[in-house]
C-alpha cells in the first residue's frame, strides 16, 4: 500500500497537475476572500471572522477533488495496468487505500496553506486576538473530514470509465448531491416530518462541526461516507 501511495504523490508532483491544483485552490481562495468585493470578502464583513472562507471552501472542493482523483483508477484502465496492478500480492483493499491517501493527502497540502488566513484575521482582530478558534478549529477539522469523504467519492467515480473527463464529471454530481442535494430534498418535504433528509446530506454534518461542536455522529457520518465508497471502489476493481 504504501508503495502505491508514494507512486500517487510522485506522479502528483512528477507532472504541473500536483501544482496546478494547490495553486488553483490557494488563488481562489484567496481571490474570493481578499480581493473580489463582495459577501465572501473577509475585509468588508466587518468582524474578524473566517466564516466566509468555511463557506466557500466545500463549493471549491466539489470541483478540486475530482480534479485530483479523476486519474486514479481511469488512467490504469485507458493504459491497461489495472489488471496487472490487481495480480500484484497486496489485497484489493490496499490497492484502494494507496490510491485514496496519494489524493487524500496532495490535498491536504493544498489546505495547509490557508492557515496563514487564520493568522491574518487574528492580526486584524480589534482588539488583536478577537478570533472564534473554538469555531475555527471545529470548521477545520469539518474540513478534514468533508475532504475524506470527496475522495473517496472521487476515486470511486474513477473505477467507473476510463475516459477522465467522464470520471470528473461523474464525481462532482455526486459531491455536489451528497453535499447539498439533501438538503435541497428537504426544502419539499417529500417523506413528511418521519425522515429528516437534511441529515442525510454533508452540508448539515459538516455546519454542525463549523459551530465547534465535535459531534460524535458527524465523526460516524464522514467515515461512514468514506468506508462506503472505498468499499464500492474495491468492489469495482474485483469485476476488472
Amino acid at each position: 500500500m504504501l508503495a502505491i501511495l508514494r507512486k500517487e504523490i510522485n506522479t502528483f508532483f512528477a507532472s504541473p497537475i500536483g501544482y496546478l491544483v494547490i495553486g488553483v485552490f490557494l488563488l481562489l481562495n484567496g481571490l474570493f476572500l481578499w480581493v473580489f468585493k463582495g459577501d465572501f470578502n473577509v475585509l468588508d464583513n466587518g468582524e474578524a471572522s473566517l466564516s466566509s472562507f468555511f463557506l466557500l471552501a466545500p463549493w471549491i472542493l466539489i470541483f478540486l477533488v475530482p480534479a485530483v482523483t479523476m486519474r486514479s483508477f481511469s488512467d490504469e484502465k485507458k493504459q491497461g495496468t489495472l489488471e496487472l496492478l490487481v495480480t500484484k500480492p497486496i489485497s484489493h483493499f490496499q490497492i484502494v487505500l494507496g490510491k485514496y491517501f496519494g489524493a487524500f493527502i496532495l490535498i491536504l497540502l493544498a489546505l495547509i496553506p490557508t492557515l496563514l488566513y487564520v493568522y491574518t484575521v487574528y492580526q486584524l482582530g480589534s482588539p488583536e486576538g478577537n478570533l472564534d478558534m473554538g469555531s475555527t478549529i471545529g470548521s477545520y477539522f469539518g474540513l478534514l473530514f468533508l475532504i475524506a469523504a470527496y475522495t473517496s467519492i472521487g476515486v470511486f467515480a474513477s473505477t467507473l470509465s476510463d475516459n477522465q473527463i467522464v470520471t470528473f464529471i461523474i464525481a462532482v454530481f455526486i459531491c455536489f448531491f451528497m453535499y447539498f442535494g439533501f438538503e435541497g430534498l428537504s426544502n419539499y418535504n417529500i417523506f413528511g416530518d418521519l425522515v429528516y433528509m437534511e441529515n442525510l446530506g454533508m452540508s448539515a454534518h459538516y455546519n454542525s462541526m463549523s459551530r465547534g461542536i465535535l459531534d460524535t455522529r458527524d465523526l460516524v457520518y464522514f467515515v461512514s461516507i468514506a468506508l462506503a465508497f472505498l468499499f464500492f471502489t474495491k468492489l469495482r476493481i474485483q469485476k476488472q
